[in-house]
């Protein structure tokens, strides 16, 4: 498996996230992956299914570009459902 945290596979959308009133942009696989990693189990534990399949999906992406489809999928849906987007 290819380093996750360190990809710069490009996602096929740029996510632009507001946490504690800061900006973050997440445009690559090991952007995403660092952010939905480095933050406490607790606050993914609602979204613990969701959470699970975007770091598969962002994992299986740093190995192979053309599964980032299926990871800014994961993502958004993950976003989306934690009222981040």
């Amino acid at each position: 498996m290819a380093d996750v945290s360190g990809s710069d596979t490009p996602l096929k959308a740029t996510f632009k996230l507001r946490l504690n009133g800061e900006t973050v942009t997440l445009a690559t696989v090991g952007q995403a992956y660092r952010f939905i990693t480095n933050l406490s189990a607790v606050e993914w534990l609602e979204f613990r299914s969701l959470h699970d399949d975007a770091v598969d999906a962002l994992e299986n992406a740093a190995g192979n570009a053309m599964l980032t489809v299926q990871a800014t999928n994961a993502l958004r849906l993950l976003f989306v459902r934690a009222k981040l987007l």
